[in-house]
């Protein structure tokens, strides 16, 4: 009880906030983002410490991946600030005449953003940042799974903004449940789709919008007409280079052919030795996995009876240090369990096919994934991938780094989530795009008005197809034979 009563006192001292109007001037935006780019800004150090705490995570990993996204989503806000929350002129039409017509974005409330442990600073703050810019009140939930950074957040956050209007709230499963129980204007979950589907049964009871950042399993399709050893540091790099693999865009299965599979295994093998030394687990370059559960759930992935004859490199473990070296699986079965469920995790299945073009049948016989990837040189294929295959987001030639561009919108479709931010999204994300249309007294066109009759019927069915002659005797308020 005492975390719902919390729950209630924190949305009830934003509500008043929002209402007062704080946070709607341009001014009070743009203040707490130019909070938030110092705070990554300064507290560079004290950041890469606590994500270091959590998840053993480098420090190049922790600020390029996390810190540095940051400060590039703040840079970009401030700069589009003012043009995002201009209203936007739009044609009146002639229905209308004389009129103006806009499109206003509207901040949509007091909003909740519930974050993941797996970059914990980058997922709490991003949205948040999206959720200033539109104006709102926001109380972040990061995640209890990685309590350094989510302690690190509730003593930066109110140094750095107004808390009066954007609060942190720590906790675990009671007071995030206590926070799904109130009523909320916007409720923003990154996670996976087990807690997503969670979310959206609380939010479906106030008819709350969501925003549903989940994950999938994330195709990479490698041709055989490629540079195959920047193909492999590529896909490394978006692997393993990525949080160890506990990253919602990270390669969660390779699809080629079985001509191709030993040369794209043999580079890999190269490229992995190269990164991260021939005693995998002790490379400072790999992030552990994030406790002794998702250790466990990764084990019991790799031991299954048909799969763990299948590892062709990697495969240690340490479960005191959490760590699980880089593994690379050839031909596992499709009804195994590290092929039916998102892995999260360092182990990386190989599929082979008869024919490139078999993958595009395999990927979508599965949900839909976060991001998928494909490795050619064939511009034909490409334009057969992205037309066949659906997915949040799609990159060629590369993985995982299409979240870096602001311009893109970041966000899955179908299993892998709904809704999607990033740069004008995240403003769009959390505002209302509200109509209005201007008019003055002048126009009367009388035929709209009852008592109905046919020789009205008939201006208005010319108006409304464009009859030049109906849109005069509208205008001069003609009525046919009825005078009213």
């Amino acid at each position: 009880m005492e975390a719902v009563a919390a729950a209630a006192q924190a949305r009830e001292r934003l509500r008043a906030s929002f209402a007062s109007g704080r946070t709607r001037p341009a001014a009070w935006r743009a203040a707490q983002l130019r909070g938030l780019l110092r705070m990554a800004t300064e507290m560079e150090d004290e950041i890469c410490a606590a994500l270091r705490a959590d998840l053993a995570k480098p420090r190049t990993e922790s600020y390029v991946h996390e810190i540095s996204l940051v400060t590039s989503s703040c840079k970009f806000a401030l700069k589009n600030l003012e043009k995002w929350m201009k209203p936007k002129k739009v044609p009146a039409g002639l229905l209308t005449f004389p009129s103006t017509a806009r499109v206003t974005a509207e901040p949509l409330g007091v909003v909740l953003v519930i974050s993941a442990w797996n970059y914990p600073f980058l997922l709490a703050i991003d949205p948040v940042i999206g959720a200033i810019a539109a104006g709102n009140a926001v109380v972040l939930k990061p995640s209890e799974i990685a309590p350094a950074t989510s302690s690190l957040l509730a003593d930066l956050l109110p140094r750095y903004v107004d808390s009066s209007c954007i609060e942190v709230v720590e906790g675990g499963i009671a007071e995030t449940t206590a926070l799904l129980e109130q009523k909320w204007d916007k409720i923003f979950y990154t996670g996976n789709s087990k807690v997503g589907r969670i979310v959206m049964s609380f939010a479906a009871k106030h008819l709350t919008p969501v925003v549903l950042e989940l994950g999938g399993k994330c195709p990479v399709v490698v041709d055989s007409d490629i540079d195959l050893h920047v193909t492999a540091k590529r896909i490394a790099a978006g692997k393993w280079g990525c949080n160890n693999g506990q990253a919602c865009i990270s390669p969660d299965y390779i699809i080629t052919t079985k001509s191709f599979a030993p040369k794209l295994l043999d580079s890999l093998r190269k490229v992995l030795d190269k990164f991260y030394g021939k005693d995998l687990l002790q490379s400072a370059d790999l992030s552990r996995i994030v406790n002794s559960n998702h250790f466990n759930r990764l084990k019991a992935l790799m031991d299954e009876g048909m799969v763990s004859n299948k590892i062709v490199f990697g495969g240690q473990s340490d479960e005191q240090q959490l760590k699980i070296a880089p593994t690379l699986l050839l031909d596992v079965p499709l009804d195994s369990a590290i092929m039916k469920e998102e892995i999260f995790g360092p182990l990386l299945p190989i599929i082979t096919v008869d024919k490139i073009h078999d993958s595009f049948a395999l990927i979508n016989s599965m949900t839909k994934p976060l991001a998928a990837y494909l490795f050619s040189k064939d511009s034909k294929l490409k334009r057969q991938f992205e037309r066949n295959v659906s997915a949040g987001g799609m990159i060629f030639n590369d993985t995982s780094i299409h979240l870096t561009n602001q311009h893109l919108p970041f966000g899955g479709v179908g299993e892998s989530g709904m809704g999607a931010y990033h740069g004008t999204f995240s403003f769009e994300a959390f505002t209302h795009k509200k109509a209005v249309l201007d008019r003055n007294f002048l126009g009367e066109a009388k035929a709209r008005y009852p008592p109905y009759t046919p020789g009205k019927l008939k201006i208005l069915k010319g108006v409304l197809q464009g009859n030049p002659l109906a849109m005069v005797q509208a205008a001069v308020g003609c009525t046919g034979r009825a005078r009213v």
